[in-house]
């Protein structure tokens, strides 16, 4: 993630999206700060965490992973993290109805979601 998302851009952002707003902006934008904000919480790398096409980031202490796919990835669809990071759908939930995919050992966000933008 390359710039910095302001608080007050991406709460605009996120109660645009929460009105409903089709504007594929809104959600990028959405999408990212909820990510930036998961970095500050839980910083690292030994969990990728992917929002195609928005973002991806990497996250929670750990070893680090360098080359080719990394062993601890969760992806899921911008609406889904939305819903997960905002805390109107749990993790267990999304995790059990296939909203999310999660592979390795690590690749677990129960404990840091909902964040608190």
């Amino acid at each position: 993630m390359a710039r910095t998302i302001s608080t007050g851009d991406g709460r605009d952002a996120l109660a645009a999206v929460a009105a409903g707003s089709a504007a594929r902006t809104d959600l990028a934008t959405a999408v990212r700060y909820l990510l930036q904000l998961l970095v500050e919480k839980a910083p690292g790398n030994s969990v990728e965490v992917r929002v195609p096409p928005f973002g991806a980031v990497q996250v929670v202490e750990g070893p680090r992973h360098t080359r080719g796919t990394p062993p601890n990835v969760i992806e899921t669809d911008a609406a889904t993290w939305i819903a997960l990071a905002t805390g109107q759908t749990a993790w267990a939930d999304a995790v059990a109805t296939g909203s999310v995919r999660a592979s390795g050992v690590r690749a677990n966000l129960d404990g840091l979601l909902p964040l608190r933008p």
